[in-house]
């Protein structure tokens, strides 16, 4: 069965999963917009989403894999970065 939902459907998705703090709301704006850009019949996988994206903090992105130099411009050249949110973190395809 196909369900279309919008972004607060996307939203309740991941309460309903007890995901709701995976990501910021914001983060979750970029990420259905980035899923409704790339694909706007992408089937709804909230753990696969929590699996293959990340929101951290840029001292925490630099930790994680070993980045020395501009912590931006390395996940630029290595995957997809979906944007900076307001308080700093910055959203990732972390499946790279």
């Amino acid at each position: 069965m196909y369900q279309t939902i919008n972004f607060g459907g996307f939203c309740d998705a991941f309460r309903a999963l007890g995901r709701e703090d995976q990501f910021s709301y914001e983060a979750k704006r970029m990420l259905f917009d980035h899923l409704e850009e790339v694909d706007p019949d992408h089937e709804l996988d909230v753990i696969a989403l929590c699996c293959a994206y990340a929101e951290e903090e840029e001292l925490d992105v630099r930790r994680n894999y070993s980045i020395s130099g501009d912590v931006l411009d390395w996940l630029q050249e290595n995957t997809i970065v979906l944007g900076v949110t307001q308080a700093g973190s910055v959203v990732y395809c972390s499946e790279f």
